[in-house]
């Protein structure tokens, strides 16, 4: 197998800011893998919080892709990848994700078989994706939520922890009473105290709020799961929940865990999750990073087995570079096509 690289630039529609960051755009570095002239796709993309550059993607993606050569096919690869296999020491989860999307795209395209069908889904997954509203003005975000209501859209995930959580609140306030059907997640992403947490969620209970995600700063567990025990709202473990291990420590404790590709390390790290939480009481959260859609196609794939979607992040962007995962209407649906199903669309420069 010979892989390839090519960076391009993703442009954010409007900044996303959210309690530690405010971003307007992130490279993405798409990795190309070919094997008897069959080609399939993976894509990673930058992250300050993961520290991932873009030349430390590109130098670990092209190790990545050079260490396939010791694979004699995209077949054999992915059994060593569902046997647990390691992607190699010091392999980011993002890297090991990318690879394992491009090999399941070039293992689908070669039996002809789109990924669901692969990982053992007779029909294309279907699954309502909440869309992120920011931190940004009560008016602002009132009009955002008026707008993806019009579109179709039944859940709305509400950024959180600003200095002052009043602000938070009259957000949530003014987005409940713009789209008064629509489900609505929070995501503070850390920001609050324990104290603030159990002074807040009663009130963004009463505000229709349906779940919490990572109310907490990450990295005590346990605070995470007796907050959980008495919040009035599922609590879900995001920066918490990184890995098996992350979750095993969770499970049963929490009301849900956000399983990102790029953060636990692809498609059969997603499901050794799954597996682990089922009967649990523990859910299954799907959610992505901002990036385009042949990113979001792996965790489409999978969308049936989620309880939670949050699958928007091709979504964010002004100009999607690839397409065949949906969305606009605030559902996203894989296909029938062969692979992950996706088509790159339009015309991009790399960057410098």
């Amino acid at each position: 197998m010979k892989a390839s690289l090519r960076t391009v630039r993703l442009e954010l529609t409007e900044p996303l800011r959210i309690s530690r960051s405010t971003m307007t755009a992130r490279d993405a570095v798409w990795l190309t893998v070919e094997h008897d002239g069959v080609t399939g796709h993976g894509e990673a993309v930058t992250s300050v919080y993961y520290g991932l550059d873009t030349k430390a993607l590109e130098r670990l993606l092209a190790a990545a892709g050079a260490s396939l050569s010791r694979f004699r096919d995209p077949e054999s690869a992915l059994e060593a990848r569902r046997a647990g296999e390691s992607a190699g020491r010091g392999t980011p989860p993002a890297v090991a994700a990318a690879v394992e999307a491009a090999l399941l795209d070039l293992a689908g395209k070669r039996a002809d078989l789109p990924v669901h069908r692969l990982l053992g889904a007779a029909a294309p997954p279907v699954a309502a994706t909440a869309r992120t509203i920011g931190i940004t003005s009560p008016a602002h975000a009132a009009a955002q939520a008026r707008c993806l209501t019009a579109s179709g859209f039944e859940v709305i995930k509400v950024k959180a922890g600003t200095p002052d959580p009043e602000d938070d609140v009259e957000r949530v306030r003014v987005i409940h009473d713009a789209a008064p059907r629509a489900r609505l997640l929070l995501d503070p992403n850390g920001a609050w105290t324990v104290a603030q947490a159990h002074a807040l969620l009663p009130r963004f209970a009463d505000l229709g709020v349906a779940a919490v995600e990572q109310p907490i700063a990450p990295g005590d567990p346990e605070a995470l799961g007796a907050l959980a025990e008495r919040s009035p709202l599922p609590v879900i473990a995001d920066e918490d929940a990184v890995d098996l291990a992350d979750v095993r420590r969770l499970a049963g404790r929490v009301q849900g865990v956000n399983v990102k590709l790029a953060k636990c390390g692809g498609v059969y790290a997603a499901l050794r999750i799954a597996e682990l939480i089922d009967g649990s009481g523990t859910e299954l959260m799907l959610g992505c990073l901002t990036a385009s859609s042949l990113g979001l196609a792996p965790a489409v794939h999978l969308a049936d087995r989620a309880r939670w979607a949050d699958l928007d992040g091709h979504l964010l962007l002004a100009h999607d570079p690839w397409t065949g995962i949906g969305g606009k209407d605030g559902v996203v649906r894989a296909n029938g096509r062969p692979g992950l199903g996706v088509q790159e669309v339009g015309v991009y420069e790399d960057v410098a």
